[in-house]
């Protein structure tokens, strides 16, 4: 792998963890108009490095969060750190149920149905459209709104359903503090990644190269920095009500993703 592919591809990866425009949308979308080959598949090793980068710069950004969330797990008690604990294995319950019963039913979907990524697109957009509309509040994250974020993220598996753009509306829709939401949402993920890292690890199909160090560190470098900036300004935005932007894109990705499907 060349060094520029690797830091173009952690760029990438770093951005579309946190901006809502649904990274495995675009990715469907560039297969259909380049096709199935032009985009090659990169090796298993340096897609769990840059999840890892990703998560990574997400504990960076809410690093006090992350510690205190810690401290109550391993003091054993019943505080407000270990109750939001809590919420994050709950809001991980549906998505993990999806992986682990039916990825492979989930496949389908990941194979060239640029109609149906446009129609998710348009869904995302409407999803951030409604969300900058919500009023701010002050209401935390409870086990239901957690269980009914992590059903968002369930369903932002399906290409061109952006993980962050429908799980932050869920919350901010339920009624809770747009900072909350954010942060409830990028932090609801980690444990994700790193499950996903660990079953990518122990399948025994990770294969390394010594001349792929150099690249792998670049990637996970870009992916690293690109992480930090996309989860800090992901966060202003929602504070700002400026989700409008991305909805705009996504509905002009979706229109010409299902013009593209009918008449291409």
């Amino acid at each position: 792998m060349e060094i520029i592919d690797a830091i173009i591809l952690g760029i990438i990866q770093g951005l579309t963890e946190f901006l809502p425009v649904s990274s495995s949308g675009h990715l469907e979308l560039g297969k259909a108009i380049l096709g199935a080959d032009a985009l090659p598949e990169e090796s298993l090793l340096f897609t769990v490095v840059l999840h890892f980068a990703t998560a990574l710069s997400t504990m960076v950004v809410f690093r006090k969060d992350v510690l205190d969330i810690f401290r109550g797990l391993f003091q054993f008690k019943w505080n407000e750190e270990t109750q939001f604990a809590l919420k994050i294995v709950v809001s991980m319950i549906p998505a993990a149920l999806v992986g682990f019963f039916l990825q492979d039913y989930m496949e389908v979907f990941f194979d060239g149905a640029i109609i149906i990524v446009g129609i998710m697109l348009i869904i995302t957009a409407i999803l951030l459209y409604l969300a900058d509309l919500a009023k701010t509040t002050e209401k935390a994250v409870s086990y239901r709104s957690a269980f009914v974020i992590g059903l968002a993220q369930m369903v932002a598996m399906l290409p061109g359903i952006s993980r962050s753009g429908a799980t932050i509306s869920a919350a901010v829709l339920l009624g809770i503090d747009k900072t909350r939401s954010a942060r409830f949402s990028f932090l609801m993920v980690v444990p994700l990644i790193i499950g996903k890292m660990a079953k990518d690890i122990f399948s025994g199909e990770i294969n390394f190269q010594n001349d792929e160090t150099i690249a792998m560190g670049a990637g996970f470098l870009a992916a690293f920095v690109a992480g930090l900036a996309a989860c800090t300004w992901m966060i202003k935005l929602v504070r700002q009500s400026k989700l409008t932007y991305f909805a705009m894109y996504c509905l002009l990705v979706g229109l010409i993703a299902i013009g593209w499907s009918i008449w291409g």
